[in-house]
């Protein structure tokens, strides 16, 4: 590794996002998001051992900001196409797992340089395929280069294995090797981020993959595998199948021959892939390992002597970045009794200053949600909410020309009710009263997630408690639950929420790996 790459891994700082106050940078943005849309509507191919396969078969991505607009229309994988991309993956796998580590993380360095000079482009299309505005789709793209540079480091840091003891006339080493073929499917929320990480992670491990991403979002998909390709990676590392859950999930999660899984989304399948993962079956020699991040239902909890300011914003913020489209969103405000009313009062006031609108204009505060399912799951929830709380602000909904859904705020709610227990995935948060510290802690662990939450308080005491109390993988005092940074704050949740896989933290390319010990007596 030369001068240059061996000073990133010491001076890594995180990617930081774009001020777009400044006229330069907005325009530039502007220009970006003028060059993408003269990209609108081409096609795809699958890409396995190196090689560009046209089908038939298309998913056809379209804006969900604009359903008549169609982003692009990629190539379909079935079984026989899956299973070559394993053929592939496996013969490379023999190959890649003896590259030097330091030239594994290279790929990874120079892949980051160049989403970095294409940063806004990048961007562009999280605007275009993801309805993310500009401000949401500007840090998902510093997040993606943020993981890939923090994995080569922790690669490079790793590459020697761990100290062991060595006894009198005898050498003892304990080393990490990759594990083999792994199944990245990877969700539409982060489409680049969460994708981009969780391959980057598996390949500069040593593995080979097969990359199936999300079907709402695969364009932004194959603009990252074209920049591995640029960036130097060997054909069949890196293999671009997008297609059925239900037909090609399946049949790559039961593949004999796979080693792990790493799995980005709901509940419900994430819990399908780990029943399914943990059949042998015939010709599989392993057991299989499964990275799994699911979700969550997480709190925002106020004290009564907390900041109420900071509070409302913490809360507003938390639920309804990217149309409360993340696993981290604060879907649930519980509040103490004494400070309810005001912190209720100023957070809606806040929630009618957002601005819900097209995600290619630079003052929008929230596009549309995904797609027609997300709509029409979101709408279910806002009517359960008129019968479980009062509605206090939004409530309104228009999929006419894409889906949009108000940032919608229900007030007294039940720590029980459906709105405060399930997962909805959309911009809709439930106000819940809270007795005393007792009661919020209670509440803040009543459900079956664990992922993050966040308590405003200014007491010493009960912050102390919260540490102990509090049973989430991410915890945050005094702002709001969302927004982890690679490196600063590894992610990964308990319970429900998945295996606490810590993305973005020390310990999770050792996921990837497997642990060997070798013991030479000299003679």
């Amino acid at each position: 590794m030369n001068t240059t790459e061996l000073s990133k891994v010491k001076d890594y700082k995180h990617e930081q996002f774009t001020d777009f106050s400044v006229e330069e940078n907005k325009k530039e943005f502007e220009a970006a998001l003028s060059f993408v849309n003269s990209q609108l509507e081409k096609e795809y191919p699958l890409i396995i051992g190196g090689k560009r396969i046209t089908t038939e078969a298309k998913i056809v991505s379209i804006n969900p900001a604009k359903k008549e607009e169609v982003i692009g229309r990629v190539s379909k994988a079935d079984q026989k196409l899956a299973e070559n991309a394993m053929q592939a993956a496996l013969t490379s796998f023999e190959s890649w797992k003896k590259e030097d580590a330091e030239n594994r993380a290279e790929i990874l360095f120079r892949a980051a340089s160049i989403i970095r000079k294409r940063k806004h482009e990048f961007s562009s299309y999280l605007v275009k395929e993801a309805g993310k505005p500009w401000r949401e789709a500007d840090a998902d793209t510093a997040e993606a280069i943020d993981f890939l540079e923090y994995y080569a480091r922790q690669m490079v840091e790793l590459k020697d294995g761990a100290q062991v003891k060595s006894s009198e006339g005898e050498v003892n080493s304990y080393n990490y090797i990759p594990l083999g073929v792994g199944i990245i499917i990877s969700p539409f929320n982060f489409p680049l981020a969460i994708m981009a990480g969780t391959a980057a992670a598996a390949i500069v491990a040593g593995n080979t993959i097969l990359l199936k991403p999300s079907n709402n979002t695969p364009v932004v998909a194959a603009k990252f595998v074209e920049v591995m390709e640029e960036a130097g990676l060997p054909e069949g590392v890196l293999n671009y199948i997008p297609g059925s859950g239900a037909e090609v999930g399946d049949y790559l999660v039961d593949h004999p021959k796979t080693r792990f899984v790493s799995f980005t989304g709901s509940r419900e399948v994430g819990c399908r892939i780990y029943e399914r993962a943990a059949k042998v079956h015939p010709g599989q020699i392993w057991l299989k390992r499964v990275i799994a991040e699911m979700g969550g239902k997480d709190t925002v909890v106020v004290d009564k002597d907390a900041d109420l300011d900071l509070a409302a914003s913490s809360i507003v913020y938390s639920a309804f970045g990217f149309s409360g489209q993340k696993c981290s969103a604060g879907s649930r405000a519980v509040v103490h009794q004494d400070v309810y009313d005001e912190v209720l009062e100023k957070a809606v006031a806040l929630t009618k200053t957002l601005k819900l609108g097209s995600p290619e204009d630079v003052g929008t505060y929230m596009g549309p949600v995904i797609d027609a399912n997300s709509y029409k799951k979101i709408s279910k929830y806002i009517e359960i909410g008129r019968e479980e709380g009062v509605l206090v602000t939004g409530g309104n909904t228009d999929d006419s020309k894409g889906y949009f859904i108000e940032p919608t705020i229900f007030a007294d709610v039940d720590e029980n009710a459906r709105l405060m227990q399930e997962e909805i995935f959309g911009p809709v948060l439930a106000f819940c009263k809270a007795r005393d510290f007792d009661h919020m802690m209670k509440i803040a662990n009543n459900t079956d997630y664990g992922l993050t939450g966040a308590l405003l308080s200014n007491n010493r005491e009960h912050i102390e408690r919260a540490k102990q109390e509090f049973n989430v993988g991410n915890l945050y005092f005094n702002r709001g639950c969302t927004g982890a940074i690679v490196g600063y704050q590894p992610f990964g949740g308990f319970n429900m929420s998945g295996t606490d896989s810590k993305a973005g933290g020390p310990d999770y390319l050792i996921l990837h790996m497997q642990a060997k010990t070798i013991s030479e007596r000299l003679i």
